[in-house]
């Protein structure tokens, strides 16, 4: 193919896509964001037509036939759970847009081509120059009306800018680091989440089995006491008092099962997994010897080094300093190196032995903007001075919520010692009001303030075992201690999930059997 059929090709289809932009332009429908309603023409009333409900995305259904261990509830989590695959899309979204800050230390390359006329003596000798036409006898005052086709490439390199480029690439690199951050930080948190909501579930069933066992030892004692009323040994009010109390505890009973139908509900959706999935859990896992730090200021030394919201505001720090270097750049000038190769000919006979090429060097500066640049300046000083105060604050935070979390853990474990001695207690005092109970010594209304008390007693224990196990969950998320010590694993698995294609498939229990996610230190 001869280089005016290409060149004649080349316009067709620049022609073509022309005309079906301009024409798509004209007959798009207009964008309206999922969920919204579209508002009514105004101008031309159209048929009414039904709109159609935009569905609501649908929670991700993993099997969870086989009960869960923690460890496993938290890779579930850290896999399924929407916030962290949001945060997961916030890094990719940071490296698009580093990706794009490179592109500034690449050349740009441009294709145009233009059709001219005329009968200007300056356009007519200009144009009859570049296409090397020029008649040797023109008359420079009335040249004559032209014609002309023009096609060519056009590139820019951009030597100087006052290191714009160099500090617009490097904020990029912090706003990628920042995302990773921030995706720790989401995983500190959902880790001390799927804990505690994994602590209810069990809190809850041990619930059931206390209000259980309560049922039968109150069931055991009304049946006694009936055959004790059938022989005239017991008042029947005692006897209406034991039917009383068994109606409590079967009601107890049915209030925990509740309560833990909704906490594995609660963990299900933590887990980024739909509500209506059946599920169970094993039994509690040792975490009381995990090793977080041991006290306050070992903590709170740990948590400045380890906090993902502290090394995010400390990176923010940085690019707002950035930011305010890239604002007193406008001051400078900009160097760029500029190339243009054309070919000119009235009737596309193109021949590039009628070539043109020019190449030159463009110097643009601003010397006056009307105050903007010192404007900008004065604004990304401020900036600055924002997150520098946000950084104090981040700081404050963090410094509180150690200090919180250390003093309710403290506060969970006193709370078991006392409510371990106390089971002790009123364990032993059913045991001898019992006895007195069957010696006739002992009323019913004693009997059954005894069992009462123990079985108070044991709930409190239970949940003060449970609140220190889950106290200790936030003392790991207050120090960042859940990041640092399972961020690495699970990146690692989560990377061999995403090649394997294995999302939104079953979850097999030996996803996480052999991982690093041993809450045991």
């Amino acid at each position: 193919m001869k280089l005016n059929q290409w060149i004649a090709v080349m316009m067709t289809v620049a022609g073509l896509t022309g005309f079906l932009t301009v024409a798509g332009c004209r007959t798009a429908q207009p964008y309206f964001p999922p969920g919204s309603t579209p508002a009514p023409a105004q101008t031309a009333p159209r048929p009414s037509s039904p709109q159609t409900p935009v569905p609501a995305p649908e929670p991700i259904n993993l099997s969870l036939s086989s009960p869960l261990s923690l460890e496993e509830a938290i890779g579930i989590a850290l896999r399924h759970n929407p916030d962290h695959a949001m945060a997961w899309q916030r890094i990719l979204q940071s490296e698009s847009i580093k990706r794009q800050s490179r592109a500034a230390f690449y050349p740009s390359i441009g294709f145009f081509t233009e059709y001219s006329q005329g009968d200007s003596p300056s356009g007519y000798l200009f144009k009859k120059i570049d296409q090397r036409l020029l008649p040797p006898a023109v008359n420079f005052n009335d040249p004559g009306w032209f014609e002309n086709v023009e096609i060519g490439l056009t590139g820019r390199f951009n030597l100087y800018n006052g290191g714009r480029d160099v500090l617009n690439q490097d904020m990029a690199q912090l706003a990628v680091d920042m995302a990773r951050t921030d995706r720790q930080g989401v995983e500190n948190v959902l880790v001390a989440s799927v804990i505690n909501s994994y602590y209810d579930v069990l809190t809850a069933k041990e619930f059931i089995r206390i209000a259980e066992e309560s049922v039968s030892t109150v069931e055991s004692r009304l049946k006694a006491m009936t055959v004790r009323f059938s022989a005239g040994g017991a008042l029947k009010s005692d006897m209406l008092s034991l039917e009383v109390r068994l109606a409590q505890v079967r009601e107890d009973v049915l209030r925990s099962q509740n309560r833990y139908e909704t906490a594995l509900a609660i963990l299900t959706t933590v887990l980024g997994v739909s509500p209506a999935q059946p599920a169970a859990v094993l039994a509690s896992p040792d975490l009381t010897s995990a090793d977080i730090p041991k006290n306050y200021t070992e903590a709170l030394a740990y948590a400045m080094a380890h906090r993902p919201e502290l090394i995010k505001i400390k990176k923010q720090v940085i690019q707002s300093k950035m930011a305010v270097a890239m604002s007193k750049t406008a001051y400078l000038p900009r160097v760029d190196l500029v190339a243009r190769y054309y070919l000119d000919d009235p009737g596309v006979n193109f021949n590039t032995q009628r070539d043109n090429w020019t190449l030159g060097l463009l110097l643009n500066w601003d010397l006056f903007t009307g105050f903007s640049t010192a404007a900008e300046i004065q604004k990304t000083t401020a900036i600055f001075g924002e997150i520098m105060e946000a950084d104090r604050k981040t700081m404050l935070s963090v410094t509180l919520d150690v200090k919180t979390a250390y003093l309710k853990l403290s506060e969970a474990r006193a709370r078991y010692t006392v409510a371990q001695a106390s089971v002790a207690a009123a364990e032993e005092s059913l045991r001898l009001v019992n006895i007195q109970h069957e010696g006739g010594s002992a009323t019913i209304t004693r009997y059954l303030e005894a069992e009462l008390d123990r079985n108070q007693a044991r709930i409190r224990a239970t949940a003060a075992y449970y609140d220190t196990a889950k106290a200790i969950s936030e003392t790991g998320r207050a120090t960042g201690y859940w990041t640092e010590e399972l961020g690495t694993e699970v990146r690692r698995q989560r990377s061999e999930v995403r090649d394997q294609g294995t999302e939104g498939s079953r979850l097999t229990t030996d996803d996480s059997r052999d991982s690093r996610l041993s809450l045991r230190g």
